[in-house]
């Protein structure tokens, strides 16, 4: 149960660049009852106070120099291994406020704000998350009861044992749908490499990949990701492609395809369920355009500087929100240029000790390895991932797409 007390001694951390706005913030808390107010105007230092002390709610300014609120909740996000982030965001943006909620965020507060409001949404958001912990201490003591009654008596163990196989069975059936999605050889475009890769974990996903020829001389090439495991992933997968596939052949746009794709799966995919996909088009001379459903950000390695450049969109992914829309977006490629279009596999890839592979150790692999070209890339990021794991079990596919523009 949940007191009072609990929620006014519960800590709570102020982010705000403006010492004005942190001043003003504290001394409201302070005067409502809280107890335990930390603040601090330097957001680089929101993750580490955060490893530190587990707050029971941050309040975040999302404009401010350096890195703003969004990129604070991103670094929150890979601390916070539940996916809950209890962060109130302060916005006077408000096309940010949907934004920030996709993003992780529990509630907001425009500004200028209203005293009466703030604190309110402060309860509330503290109330939810001592809840939740809770919750959560509740479900740990119950499992750890389930699994010694389990111990303890034979026949729930050789059903367990029964269970196992057919769970092998389902994922070993998925691992056949979802490899079947898979083209069976690397096609040839004019003025291009191709080359790609794909490693699904014995927990089976839905990661695909394709790509197909245009009548207009143009060439298609796609990465998704379905959320899930198991026979429902890689179900979901082979609708998500052949959806796809049928709409860009009847002759649809990149950005129309995609929301039709949107709808179905908004309509026919289990409610839990949704798929993160980039797109994109590239003609012989180079010039492309890309959709991205909430997919991670792809790199393209500029041949010329030596420097990358992130490929994503603020869209939402695939199979939530009917109303959600995409864009294209157009780039150019040129000689030697490189674009690397992967799954979150990649990046989340862990070690022994738990730590991830990050998005800084790619692009600095792409900035090193991309002037040897696009075969070399693949293979350097592929060996550098087993070596960084060392043998750890995954449970995310690891997909990998490295395009090369030739002349």
């Amino acid at each position: 149960m949940v007191t009072a007390a609990d929620i006014l001694n519960a800590r709570i951390l102020v982010v705000d660049d403006n010492p004005a706005n942190v001043a003003l913030m504290e001394g409201m808390l302070r005067v409502a009852g809280y107890t335990s107010v930390d603040s601090t105007t330097d957001p680089n230092r929101v993750c580490e106070l955060y490893r530190q002390t587990r707050y029971g709610l941050i309040l975040l300014d999302l404009q401010m120099p350096g890195i703003n609120g969004f990129e604070v909740m991103e670094g929150l996000r890979q601390i916070e291994q539940n996916g809950y982030l209890p962060v109130l965001v302060i916005t006077a943006q408000p096309d940010h406020k949907l934004r920030a909620l996709a993003a992780g965020a529990k509630d907001f507060v425009s500004k200028p704000f209203e005293m009466a409001e703030l604190r309110a949404r402060v309860r509330n958001i503290l109330e939810v998350r001592l809840l939740h912990l809770e919750s959560k201490r509740h479900g740990e003591v119950l499992e750890q009861t389930v699994r010694e009654l389990e111990a303890a008596r034979e026949g729930l163990r050789l059903k367990a044992l029964q269970e196992q196989k057919a769970m092998e069975k389902e994922m070993a059936l998925a691992q056949e749908t979802q490899e079947s999605l898979l083209p069976r050889s690397m096609p040839t475009f004019e003025n291009f490499h191709v080359y790609a890769f794909s490693n699904p974990t014995r927990y089976v996903g839905g990661d695909f990949y394709d790509f197909l020829q245009t009548g207009s001389g143009e060439w298609m090439g796609v990465l998704a990701d379905v959320s899930g495991k198991g026979i429902p992933a890689a179900l979901l997968s082979s609708m998500t492609l052949g959806a796809l596939s049928m709409a860009l052949r009847s002759g649809a746009e990149p950005h129309d395809a995609v929301s039709l794709v949107n709808l179905l799966l908004c309509e026919k995919s289990p409610e839990a369920q949704f798929v993160t996909l980039f797109l994109f088009v590239l003609s012989p001379g180079g010039s492309g355009r890309f959709v991205s459903a909430g997919h991670t950000a792809t790199f393209l390695f500029r041949a010329s500087t030596g420097r990358v450049e992130r490929l994503v969109t603020n869209s939402f992914f695939l199979g939530m929100f009917e109303e959600a829309t995409y864009e294209t977006v157009a780039f150019h490629m040129d000689k030697g240029d490189l674009l690397v279009v992967y799954s979150d596999g990649v990046t989340d890839a862990r070690n022994q000790q738990d730590e991830m592979f990050g998005e800084v150790r790619l692009i600095n692999m792409i900035k090193r390895v991309g002037p040897s070209g696009s075969h070399t890339l693949k293979q350097t990021i592929l060996w550098t991932i087993e070596e960084f794991t060392e043998n750890v079990l995954q449970t995310d596919d690891i997909t990998l797409i490295v395009v090369e523009k030739r002349e």
